[in-house]
């Protein structure tokens, strides 16, 4: 176990140091900066050089990477180039909403993804068909399409939830929950079909297996069969599909905060991107791949303790 966390933590700084390096090339060779930003379409060049001098913005992209690298190898990840303010802050206040969205998402997305596959795998037939067709059309249609259909039913004509907003769980969970539901929604529907599918398809084959038979006919309880034995066994593949979910969650989540007005990460990911505030660009990089490392290391880990069969080399 030891050696291979710290084979995983090798290939994990080496993944962060690679998506720092994708993430400044490109941001930087595309067009405008900080500076155009900063001073509007009607500034004189004159002013334009002074500004990209005082933000190091003409130094060779070789040396703007080394002391951003340098900086963030002793914990200082730079401030923002529009406001100033730290991006380890910036970035910090908003984790909250993002979390919040993602991980309540994800929880749905996983409960009631095994409970619908398990239905799915005991009753087969029509119920198996309807699951497999409910998860092709949930990835088929884009998250901001559900979202919008959403807003238009429930907030505009149903005036049953807000349309846009974020209620912290400081203001009560009333309030927090009222602002989660449409954003929760739109990003576990296109999951949770998959999820289901994903579940029903391992449960069918692992209950057909000669183990699950030779256990039925020992007179073992159907019940313990299907959920301690059965569903113990489908789990790796579904503990696969879950890594999967989380990263397309991650991803469908910048444009679900931009709908809905959510200020979490992935809105500062495209405003910042939109202002070429490249500190702040660099640092939501590395943060969205820090999450990426942790929920696969986590979910590694899952797979030993939910199968012992499963090695870890």
């Amino acid at each position: 176990m030891a050696s291979y966390l710290l084979k995983r933590l090798g290939i994990s700084v080496l993944l962060l140091f690679v998506v720092s390096i994708l993430t400044f090339v490109l941001v930087s060779l595309s067009p405008g900066n900080a500076a155009y930003t900063l001073l509007g379409p009607y500034a004189t060049g004159e002013k334009l050089q002074e500004v990209e001098q005082q933000l190091h913005l003409n130094d060779p992209l070789l040396v703007q990477y080394w002391h951003w690298l340098s900086d963030a190898l002793h914990g200082n990840f730079g401030k923002s180039l529009i406001n100033s303010e730290p991006v380890v802050h910036l970035v910090g206040s908003r984790v909250g909403p993002t979390l919040s969205v993602i991980l309540l998402a994800l929880f749905i997305t996983a409960v009631l993804g095994i409970v619908v596959g398990i239905v799915g795998a005991l009753r087969g037939g029509w119920v198996a068909r309807a699951i497999d067709i409910l998860g092709l059309i949930g990835v088929a249609i884009p998250g901001f399409v559900i979202a919008l259909l959403l807003i238009i039913l429930f907030a505009v004509n149903l005036r049953w939830l807000p349309s846009m907003g974020y209620h912290p769980l400081g203001d009560g969970p009333g309030p927090w929950i009222t602002s989660l539901t449409l954003p929760v929604v739109s990003l576990l529907i296109g999951s949770l079909g998959l999820m289901a599918k994903q579940v029903r398809a391992s449960m069918s084959d692992t209950l057909g297996s000669e183990f699950v038979r030779t256990l039925t006919a020992n007179g073992f309880p159907r019940r313990s069969v299907v959920y301690k034995h059965a569903l113990r066994s489908a789990a790796v593949p579904v503990l696969a599909v879950l890594g999967v979910t989380v990263v397309g969650m991650l991803g469908a989540s910048v444009i679900i905060e931009q709908v809905f007005g959510i200020p979490g990460i992935g809105g500062l990911a495209v405003t910042s991107t939109v202002q070429k505030d490249l500190p702040t660009i660099q640092f939501v990089a590395v943060v969205y791949t820090l999450i990426v490392i942790v929920v696969n290391l986590v979910l590694d880990v899952a797979y030993v303790a939910v199968n012992p069969k499963v090695k870890m080399k």
